[in-house]
């Protein structure tokens, strides 16, 4: 990710494949984060505080990491909060 700062945000060019872009880019909509997205660009998402980067973080990674990846994050959260 690429950032453009700002005085209390930071817009970001995140960098994801064109398929996956519009699903980040949709997701991003769903929860309200500041993005923007046309033809033949890069995404753009606007980041003002930590609870956003972590959106995004969340988002993009949910999407590009590999499905075991995902489901072993998923079952050591569990043991941690089950153990």
């Amino acid at each position: 990710m690429e950032s453009r700062s700002s005085e209390a945000e930071a817009q970001y060019i995140v960098e994801v494949n064109r398929a996956e872009r519009w699903l980040v880019y949709q997701r991003l909509q769903e929860l309200e984060i500041p993005c923007s997205c046309s033809t033949n660009q890069p995404l753009t998402v606007d980041i003002g505080d930590a609870i956003t980067a972590v959106q995004l973080w969340s988002v993009v990674r949910q999407l590009t990491a590999r499905r075991q990846d995902l489901i072993d994050s998923l079952q050591s959260c569990w043991n941690k909060n089950f153990s």
